[in-house]
């Protein structure tokens, strides 16, 4: 994909897609929910798609309508294998929930990026709740023989919100109470849908306490997705004299990262139209350019923007001086080894960034206020860095060529259309 350099202010009005992390919760919770469940606006992609695939061979009857999936959940599962395709979250949340469907086998399964992802930290807990799972090193392919699980009082042993919902996944059919310590807040879009869906759940400091629960069935109205709004709100805050509002955002306090880190980085931004649907809160946010300042992103406010943390490093480039984030080694395990590659394809742009630290978790950025571009970067198959990218290359003095930019479908199919858009 060419990318042509941005030589104007822009002033633009759009929207982005719904939000991939609720969607794939909308679509399993509502599939083991008594009742008939309508999904809005779900987000429609690469991963999302084989989300629901896998329900609807699980047993869930799906009807697909205009901007809706209705859901018609059901109470016995059938033993198969299971497609995941390049989701992390289906692989991780799918372990947790069929772990507890007892006499039923099944394989989850999916591409290379997935074959290469880590599973220990789902399978360590889930067997301490008496699951019983077999995998390839820890790896993808995992085989697993539903078994009758108890609840058990875990501690995160790191910040992700993947294996917390795999345990209260788990915790739905286990006896006794599932007690889940989360020394680090991380993404709680799984407590807040439970609870949509009728689940005895509640949530006391950093504590997560959950109840056997029968769902009931309920409708979910998802809001555009911050992770990707990310890439525009980088975009027009390093040109000068250009505004950009973007509608119905979800702006969850789990899921605002990037607003903070914007904004006392000198970024004006607010928030307008908001309303709470079943505890997630959407707005629409309006962003304005301004001088902006070096940033300093601590090890505990990485959880809270995993995703975003390579278009911040793009961000970083075009604010002079040492912009630094800390504890992001969990980077290596996305689609791609998100943190080298970052730095690696930004240096052939021209961006004065290395990794540091004594884990080599730490991502510190010189930033020059520019980037040369005029090169061929690589996306790794990744889609949220082949929209960092694409960004950069927008900024940059020369443009250049994604090489493998098809990826973005995975979370975010039109981005090239949105992206000339606003560019044009």
């Amino acid at each position: 994909m060419l990318i042509k350099p941005i030589k104007k202010s822009i002033n633009k009005k759009i929207e982005v897609p719904s939000d991939k992390s609720i969607t794939h919760r909308a679509l399993i919770l509502s599939s083991i929910a008594d009742g008939k469940s309508t999904i809005f606006n779900p987000l429609e992609c690469y991963d999302t798609h084989n989300t629901l695939k896998c329900m609807e061979k699980l047993g869930a009857r799906v009807d697909m309508g205009d901007k809706k999936i209705i859901v018609n959940g059901v109470k016995t599962w059938r033993s198969c294998s299971l497609d995941v395709g390049n989701s992390g979250t289906t692989i991780r949340l799918l372990a947790g929930l069929l772990s507890g469907f007892r006499g039923e086998k099944f394989i989850l399964d999916g591409d290379e990026s997935i074959r290469r992802r880590p599973m220990q930290r789902v399978i360590e807990p889930l067997e301490l709740m008496g699951a019983v799972m077999k995998s390839n090193a820890t790896k993808a392919p995992i085989s697993i023989e539903g078994q009758a699980l108890k609840g058990i009082d875990y501690s995160l042993k790191i910040p992700s919100a993947q294996v917390k919902s795999a345990l209260l996944l788990a915790g739905l059919n286990a006896s006794g109470k599932t007690t889940i310590q989360e020394p680090t807040l991380s993404r709680n879009h799984s407590e807040l849908m439970l609870r949509a869906f009728g689940a005895d759940i509640e949530r006391v400091h950093d504590t997560i306490k959950l109840n056997p629960s029968v769902l009931k069935s309920t409708n979910i109205n998802i809001c555009g997705d911050i992770s990707s709004v990310a890439f525009f709100l980088v975009l027009c805050a390093c040109l000068k004299n250009s505004c950009l509002k973007i509608k119905n955002v979800g702006v969850n306090s789990t899921r605002t990262g990037i607003i903070e880190v914007m904004k006392r980085s000198g970024a004006k931004i607010n928030f307008s139209n908001q309303k709470n649907d079943n505890g997630e809160v959407c707005a629409d946010i309006e962003i304005e350019s301004s001088e902006l300042k070096p940033f300093h992103i601590v090890p505990s406010e990485v959880p809270l923007l995993i995703d975003e943390i390579p278009i911040l490093c793009v961000l970083a480039c075009f604010i002079e001086g040492v912009s630094i984030v800390e504890g992001c080694g969990e980077l290596k395990h996305k689609e791609s080894n998100r943190l080298s590659a970052i730095v690696e394809e930004l240096k052939k742009l021209g961006a004065n960034i290395e990794i540091s630290g004594t884990m080599s978790d730490t991502i510190r950025i010189n930033g020059q206020k520019t980037l040369k571009g005029g090169q061929k970067v690589l996306s790794n198959s990744d889609h949220r860095i082949a929209m960092s990218l694409a960004v950069a290359l927008t900024l940059s003095n020369d443009g250049g060529e994604i090489l493998g930019s098809g990826c973005v479908g995975v979370s975010y199919s039109n981005f090239f259309e949105t992206l000339k858009v606003v560019s044009e």
